[in-house]
């Protein structure tokens, strides 16, 4: 009864669960992240290395989180996936080239891809992870350039993307993107519980 009481009072203090969500809902989730990072692993692994996977490869994590534990999110949606990746890695290349100071250029890369990513609507917060990782991958990042867009940065989102929308095909209140999510809501024109 004590023990019920101690649980009590640590979950008042946790609040309220702001992602609710059943067993099965938590495990699709911890599937489909796993099955979309697998790819991303592969592909980055295969042309990056050890090394450079494992400083790069972060913010494709922050993206299966979105796109596997809150695909109706507004931040999970193709465009800002491709968009906030991609043009936050441009200007973390940039940044790169341009300012000698890896400080500098990783914190001016940071806030010039949330500019960006603002004005083009496109944010997505693993996009600040990306253009970070992208000044800081050293240079084995450094020597692909802009190349780096291409390979491995569209394969892996493309990659996610693609996992994402195979993966949550199945399941009506899972479908990705949302507006396929909206078709199958006749009867119900609320946003399915993972919309924030």
């Amino acid at each position: 009864m004590k023990f019920l009481k101690i649980l009590d009072k640590w979950s008042r203090w946790f609040g309220d669960d702001p992602h609710p969500a059943g067993h099965l809902e938590k495990l699709l989730s911890s599937l489909g992240a796993f099955l979309g990072i697998l790819g991303v692993l592969v592909i980055s692994h295969g042309i990056l290395g050890p090394q450079g996977t494992a400083l790069i490869v972060t913010s494709m994590g922050a993206s299966a989180v979105l796109l596997f534990a809150a695909p109706h999110s507004s931040f999970s949606q193709p465009w800002p996936v491709l968009g906030g990746h991609m043009l936050s890695s441009a200007i973390g290349i940039t940044c790169a080239l341009l300012i000698h100071d890896t400080l500098m250029a990783a914190a001016v890369a940071v806030a010039l891809s949330i500019a960006a990513m603002f004005y083009l609507r496109c944010l997505h917060p693993p996009g600040g992870a990306a253009a970070l990782a992208v000044v800081m991958g050293g240079e084995v990042v450094r020597s692909l350039g802009y190349a780096y867009l291409i390979t491995p940065l569209l394969l892996n989102v493309l990659a996610l993307l693609t996992v994402a929308m195979i993966f949550n095909a199945p399941f009506p209140h899972r479908r990705y993107p949302y507006w396929l999510a909206s078709l199958t809501q006749t009867t119900d024109t609320s946003k399915p519980k993972n919309t924030p």
